[in-house]
């Protein structure tokens, strides 16, 4: 018996010390208690099995579904996850960004409203403003009064164009702010 020796180096601690009879009694003990343990084992795995049957048909009977016990896993998991202090945090300070942002972004559209306003109101854009109106004035009076000629609308437009190069334009330099 070269197995069950003492200075075996598989024998555990409590078989060390032991004779050989005593080894073997101390063994067949445990294969005896193992025995039972499966055994308990497989009646709670029987048991567990009838009880879980029985649990589903209870909840068939109730219209309970697989469904609906996700369903409600995943919104407690939601309720819980809202009622964090790191979702708290985490939402107030996203609610904090986006109020500056909303300011920065309004701050900056009234800033070109009242450049667009300015500019509009300055002689520069006026005089372009009355130019463009007098040009598209003279294209119509021409196109309507020779409606019964060959020219065309863009010959008409080329022709006003023309008239209008000579007059010269203001310049608004462009490092200088509007007035």
């Amino acid at each position: 018996m070269s197995g069950s020796g003492a200075g075996d180096a598989n024998t555990p601690d409590e078989l060390a010390g032991l004779t050989p009879e005593q080894a073997e009694q101390l063994r067949a003990e445990w294969s005896r208690e193992l025995a039972r343990v499966e055994d308990e084992i497989a009646t709670l795995r029987t048991v567990l099995q009838s009880k879980i049957r029985q649990s589903s048909d209870l909840k068939r009977k109730l219209g309970i579904t697989v469904w609906k016990e996700i369903t409600e896993d995943v919104n407690q998991g939601l309720k819980n996850v809202k009622e964090s202090q790191v979702y708290q945090k985490t939402e107030s300070v996203i609610k904090t960004t986006a109020e500056k942002t909303t300011s920065i972004l309004g701050g900056i559209t009234a800033g070109v409203s009242n450049k667009l306003g300015q500019m509009r109101n300055s002689e520069s854009f006026r005089s372009i403003e009355e130019r463009v109106g007098s040009a598209y004035e003279n294209v119509k009076g021409k196109v309507a009064s020779r409606s019964n000629s060959t020219q065309s609308f863009d010959e008409a437009l080329r022709d006003a164009s023309r008239g209008a190069s000579g007059a010269t334009s203001p310049t608004i330099p462009e490092h200088k702010p509007l007035p």
